[in-house]
């Protein structure tokens, strides 16, 4: 064999074994572990039963209908408070009317016999219609949700209330309210309680 020949298998020998050693600098021990993660948001339900809390008809200054709702909590979630959106549509029948017939039908929230409360509000369905969604939320809280200490409405629980409507005979003339109506719808809007560290 030349030299030549003995110095080029040299000069090969020499290469494959700089390119084993240096291909075993990048050889290393490897594992892998996986993790799965759901993140599932909870839901509000609430819900009033009954749906249609008061249909009467043949009313007269004086008169007083009292009647309960349920508020129900059927969601996963706990709801911090709810609060209440009045709207009303009066029917005149003989457009005579100079008032408002929703000033002369008051509301009295009497009590949440649920949370043992007293008393509590009471007002015109046109107050408020006119109260701002501040001064509701801030007025139904005393009436139901977290101000007076309470859980506000926890999942799968529920809350009576008594409500009482009155037709205000205020002592003055009142014949251009015969043959009226008024439509009352109340929505009422349940809030979720404050966000935690889970």
């Amino acid at each position: 064999m030349s030299i030549k020949k003995k110095l080029g298998l040299g000069v090969a020998s020499a290469a494959l074994g700089l390119a084993l050693v240096g291909g075993g600098t990048y050889a290393y021990f490897s594992d892998t572990a996986a993790a799965s993660n759901t993140f599932a948001a909870g839901k509000l339900d609430l819900s009033v039963d009954p749906t249609t809390i008061i249909d009467v008809d043949n009313l007269k200054p004086g008169d007083t209908m009292i009647r309960s709702l349920e508020l129900v909590n059927g969601g996963t979630l706990d709801i911090k408070n709810v609060v209440l959106d009045n709207a009303y549509t009066v029917n005149d029948h003989g457009s005579n009317n100079t008032r408002d017939l929703g000033e002369h039908i008051r509301v009295n929230f009497l009590f949440n016999v649920d949370k043992l409360d007293v008393p509590v509000y009471s007002t015109t369905l046109a107050q408020l219609s006119a109260m701002s969604p501040e001064a509701v939320k801030d007025t139904w809280e005393h009436i139901f949700g977290d101000r007076w200490g309470s859980e506000g409405l926890v999942a799968g629980s529920s809350d009576l209330l008594y409500v009482q409507f009155e037709f205000v005979d205020d002592g003055s003339d009142q014949n251009e309210f015969q043959q009226d109506s008024l439509n009352l719808q109340w929505t009422f809007t349940g809030n979720q309680t404050d966000g935690e560290e889970r």
